[in-house]
């Protein structure tokens, strides 16, 4: 992948993993088109906001026809719902799955065929230490491992086009969705480190991900966990 690789689309860039994604890749020197349906933050000559509702497959489609010159594309947009069995939040489940899922299925398939045929491309998700499970929040971890068996399966049929397509999981992390009322039955693990992953330390990897040095890594789930995935 050349150094010319510089128009990257992010999705959830108006806060949190989203927004510090975009922030690391717009100081190194990217173009970034953030995709979301909150008004952004972020005030940069090379940054372009897109006011889309992810969970809508129409509104994905038309966003899309403005970004077939991408060159990466990073799925950082999401929510998290708890609940145990006999309590799940049904509809919390459906807007999840629209959300990490669906969202990622349908902006892939609209830009990275274009990517492979121009032979350079990085997709990059970002996934949650939560997919291997946890009580209470099964719904939430089904989405997550299902966009690792995505990026695994996608990723075996572009790297011989230049793609790559990894999944970044982190563990709990510094963001406002610590906030939310509707976790509040479900309080966060602090990893072994004794602190939460920072949004810019997830950012920093990604960036690692979508440069040229990282041509040979595909197909991977990348675990920033401070710890956590470690046996003790």
């Amino acid at each position: 992948m050349s150094n010319e690789l510089r128009h990257v689309a992010v999705t959830g860039s108006s806060s949190g993993i989203g927004r510090a994604i975009a922030e690391a890749l717009l100081a190194a020197g990217w173009r970034v088109s953030g995709l979301d349906v909150a008004k952004s933050q972020i005030s940069h000559a090379a940054f372009r906001p897109i006011e889309v509702d992810l969970s809508s497959g129409e509104a994905i489609a038309a966003a899309a026809t403005d970004l077939q010159d991408a060159d990466a594309l990073v799925h950082a947009a999401g929510v998290l719902r708890v609940g145990p069995l006999g309590q799940l939040d049904h509809a919390g489940g459906k807007l999840m799955w629209r959300l990490h899922v669906d969202a990622a299925a349908r902006i892939a398939d609209a830009i990275v065929p274009a990517m492979a045929r121009r032979r350079n491309g990085r997709v990059v998700f970002i996934g949650s230490r939560v997919a291997q499970g946890m009580p209470g929040r099964g719904q939430y971890a089904a989405t997550k491992a299902a966009l690792i068996a995505m990026a695994r399966s996608w990723a075996a049929e572009v790297a011989d086009q230049g793609v790559t397509v990894n999944v970044v999981s982190p563990a709990a992390t510094a963001t406002g969705m610590l906030a939310d009322p509707a976790r509040a039955a479900s309080a966060p693990r602090l990893p072994p480190i004794g602190r939460l992953i920072e949004p810019a330390e997830i950012a920093a990897l990604v960036a690692y991900l979508l440069s040229p040095s990282a041509a040979a890594i595909t197909g991977q789930d990348i675990a920033i966990c401070g710890g956590s995935s470690l046996s003790r």
